[in-house]
């Protein structure tokens, strides 16, 4: 075989330790590079990740998401690191309800070979570990003022009534009901739905922030039972009985009262047939046009009268 021929050049290069030679130069070169290339400091921030909590904890305290680790190396190497997803991981697997110090010492950045962690801060990490539940809230309403004279407040409804929140026991066991902000009735003379916010502790407001709902203010008359005697438009005939009024109680607004309306004269009577039983008439009590407030009747009596029978056509 002729030295150097392309037959043994194919021999020399398939050998093993030839490649192992090529692969030391190329790695050498590369150190060189880079151990030539000038060393720098510099402060990154790196992300904690929290990985592996329970279902059943929860980290109830502020703790600080970011870290500051001062790293040396080469200049194209920290660089990198802006691109590069470090994080700091904090692994809470095996973690119970109480307090949990984390320990941040420049073993616990993972960090490239060339790159070397100096400094981390903070040294230290404090979480604070609480038990995950859920816990019913009765809504409160808080209101300030009176509805306008003659008028009363007939019902006050929270919608929702009851709102459930799901966060630490700790926080949770201090509050008993959520209240809202104050709603003011002064002067309300009709019924009304209305936006209000609650009045939250900031710890609550963290677990649902800002958190408004629907007040369903219902305004009624005030009235006062009140008993007349009301006319007949027609006497009614029952038997052998003439019926010329009838008994009435009813509720009046307190307002009529007050301005001394004559209120049984602004109600008269009126027997209707009935029209299921001909020979039954039912007395009804007719508003007259000048009663500007309702009256809600609330008996008659009679109620029904007995009417004549009309001889049957032969």
């Amino acid at each position: 075989m002729k030295p150097f021929s392309m037959t043994y050049w194919r021999k020399f290069v398939a050998k093993e330790w030839f490649l192992m030679v090529v692969s030391l130069v190329l790695a050498s070169f590369l150190w060189n590079f880079v151990s030539g290339e000038r060393t720098v400091d510099k402060n990154v921030m790196i992300p904690v990740e929290v990985i592996n909590l329970p279902r059943d904890l929860v980290i109830s305290n502020q703790f600080k998401k970011e870290i500051e680790v001062t790293v040396n190396g080469p200049r194209s190497l920290i660089l990198e690191l802006e691109t590069k997803q470090i994080t700091r991981q904090i692994d809470l697997s095996k973690a119970v309800p109480g307090t949990t110090v984390i320990t941040n010492d420049v073993d616990s950045i993972p960090m490239r070979r060339g790159v070397t962690v100096l400094r981390v801060q903070p040294s230290t990490i404090i979480l604070s570990l609480d038990k995950l539940i859920q816990k019913k809230f009765t809504v409160n309403p808080v209101t300030t003022g009176q509805p306008s004279p003659g008028y009363i407040l007939k019902r006050l409804q929270m919608d929702p009534e009851v709102i459930t929140i799901t966060g630490p026991e700790t926080v949770l066991s201090r509050y008993e009901v959520l209240r809202t902000r104050v709603i003011n009735l002064n002067g309300l003379k009709k019924s009304i739905q209305q936006q209000v916010p609650l009045d939250l502790e900031p710890a609550i407001v963290d677990l649902i922030g800002e958190t408004t709902i629907t007040a369903e203010i219902t305004v009624a008359l005030e009235t006062v039972q009140k008993e007349y005697k009301v006319k007949l438009v027609e006497p009614a005939t029952s038997g052998d009985t003439v019926i010329e009024q009838v008994h009435v109680i009813a509720n009046v607004p307190k307002l009529l009262l007050d301005n001394k309306t004559n209120v049984a004269s602004l109600l008269s009577a009126r027997v209707e047939e009935n029209a299921e039983n001909g020979f039954v008439g039912v007395v009804r009590i007719i508003p007259s046009q000048d009663l500007s407030l309702p009256v809600e009747v609330i008996s008659i009596d009679p109620a029904t009268v007995e009417l004549k029978k009309t001889a049957e056509s032969p």
